[in-house]
């Protein structure tokens, strides 16, 4: 089982990289983790990892793409609610990524 070293503090993630225990979540695993993808996170990113907790929290499920894209789009408004817009933040894909950053299992539909 592989691992990821956050403030001298030992996650186990599977064979993707996603976190094996979402418990165990803490804001500096995304920083480690879009290190590990020559990244940096700004707060337009945040703004999306939080999205994707609370749905997550309310829905015990990581939306696909296209609801996500719908969610946001909601909540945070049409300018964010776009696939060019989530694909600039996280080009690795918005659901994939963007979910392995917030602690959350990869969403279904993902390849």
């Amino acid at each position: 089982m592989a691992a990821i070293e956050v403030d001298g503090k030992s996650f186990e993630v599977d064979e993707e990289g996603y976190l094996e225990d979402l418990t165990t979540w803490v804001p500096e695993i995304a920083g480690v983790m879009a290190k590990l993808d020559d990244a940096e996170l700004t707060d337009a990113h945040w703004e999306v990892i939080n999205f994707l907790r609370e749905y997550y929290e309310e829905y015990q499920i990581a939306p696909a793409v296209r609801v996500l894209t719908k969610a946001i789009g909601k909540k945070l408004g049409k300018d964010k609610g776009n696939s060019k817009y989530l694909y600039e933040l996280f080009p690795y894909g918005p659901g994939k990524q963007a979910c392995k950053y917030a602690g959350l299992p990869k969403p279904t539909g993902c390849v």
